[in-house]
């Protein structure tokens, strides 16, 4: 029987620019794999350029366990190796080409995941990276939607036949149970999985509100974190021995052409996506992602990003000019708070957001203003400070095992001290991490 579990904490941001319909295939000629989307360990390259690569061949191994792989999505030629600053790795680019999957090896379930780079699509709380190969987890949440703005399909329609046997899989790497996370009326059942009716605003598809509401994390206790999608591949692998690499892609946003899904490949580039969806002499934003969370990329140069599901295009609006600015009473500007008459039309209609943020950086302010969007037994504005101080003792006691960097997004975006917090998060999970 599902367990029904209320949030009320949270904001659905109104954000115009929905994908509606089926979605339409789009062959992509060049992919890209990021390293830094895999938080945790350090990756080094198996490849140079000109490598002929099979689909779901080595790009990467971690330098931590050499058997865990970042692979790459489609056969074909390594393009290039593309890099930044001090020569790190930004990027392995492949040209596509026809070709079969290669199998995964390994005989444990764990080895295949790992070979197949499955495992480095997983994630652990507490630090949310990675999971690490030694810890056993005491329960793993599998998430099958998302609750983010113009969120698309989690599962991929064309292997959502395979989640039944990915949640058994599962169920294999844990002796604590597996917790799938699904939206009333969406009508997923599981014989092996513990149902979880999650309702309310978002963030009730991140995977930290659905475990702060089941059993929180402790010091000392390491719980792994899934998207349904994955799992559906992982049932396949398990199935039929290699993976689908290809991903359910909504483009939305208010600058997009026609919002629409396409299936492509994982890490598909974004001028070939794009193609016909920008408008012309506009300074538009592509974030591989939502608004919230996602990656500012390049039209011309980026790829789709980790984890695999959304683009969404919006307007720079640098070129903004506003009668009175902040003062004006324009009723199409949306504010949580009251301050514009745009609460009368009712703030659940559409608005047309741009990248700016509407407000410069200063000292933080102690208003409460965070904890109105914050669904955790947590004092957001104190653990923000305890990060801000670098107090690690603070920072445990006030509940950072049990949040991610996404956790933050939604206080970010109303933060009146325009403060960079999902940002402060990673860099301090991640000293927390080195320094245990």
């Amino acid at each position: 029987m599902a367990r029904e579990i209320y949030i009320k904490k949270g904001l659905d941001i109104p954000l115009e620019g929905k994908a509606e319909g089926k979605p339409e295939p789009i062959k992509a000629e060049l992919v890209g794999i990021c390293p830094d989307d895999f938080p945790g360990y350090t990756w080094k390259c198996d490849v140079k350029p000109g490598d002929p690569v099979s689909k779901g061949s080595a790009l990467f191994h971690a330098k931590e366990d050499e058997a865990i792989k970042l692979v790459s999505p489609s056969a074909g030629t390594v393009e290039e190796i593309r890099r930044g600053e001090r020569r790190k790795i930004l990027a392995v680019t492949v040209k596509t080409e026809e070709g079969v999957a290669m199998p995964a090896a390994g005989d444990s379930l764990a080895d295949k995941l790992k070979s197949s780079g499955l495992w480095a699509m997983m994630r652990q709380r507490p630090y949310d990276v990675v999971p690490a190969t030694d810890a056993a987890p005491r329960d793993i949440f599998v998430t099958a939607f998302d609750s983010s703005p113009l969120a698309g399909n989690v599962i991929p329609s064309h292997i959502a036949e395979y989640l039944e046997p990915g949640l058994e899989a599962l169920k294999s790497l844990t002796k604590g149970t597996v917790y799938l996370a699904v939206r009333p009326g969406q009508g997923l059942r599981s014989k092996v999985a513990k149902i979880l009716d999650m309702n309310g605003p978002h963030p009730a598809g991140n995977a930290s509100v659905q475990i702060a509401a089941v059993a929180p994390v402790n010091k000392g206790e390491t719980v792994w974190t899934i998207d349904a999608g994955t799992v559906a591949r992982i049932g396949m692998l398990v199935k039929k021995g290699a993976c689908d690499y290809r991903a359910e892609i909504a483009i939305t946003g208010p600058a997009a052409v026609k919002p629409k899904k396409v299936v492509t490949e994982i890490g598909a580039s974004l001028k070939e996506i794009l193609k016909g969806e920008l408008k012309e002499n506009e300074s538009l934003r592509i974030i591989s992602g939502n608004v919230l969370t996602g990656v500012k990329e390049s039209p011309e140069d980026g790829f789709l990003r980790f984890p695999y599901r959304q683009i969404t295009i919006i307007e720079e609006g640098d070129h903004a000019d506003e009668f009175m600015g902040w003062a004006s009473m324009n009723p199409k500007k949306f504010s949580i708070k009251r301050t514009f008459p745009a609460f009368l039309r009712g703030l659940e209609k559409p608005f047309n957001f741009d990248a700016r943020i509407k407000g410069g950086h200063r000292a933080m302010i102690l208003s409460g203003e965070l904890d109105k969007v914050f669904p955790f037994d947590i004092y957001p504005e104190y653990l923000i400070k305890a990060m801000m101080a670098g107090d690690f003792d603070k920072m445990e006691k006030l509940g950072i095992y049990e949040v991610a960097p996404e956790d933050f997004a939604l206080p970010e975006f109303v933060d009146t001290s325009k403060q960079e917090l999902q940002k402060l998060t990673r860099e301090s999970l991640e000293r927390l991490r080195k320094d245990s």
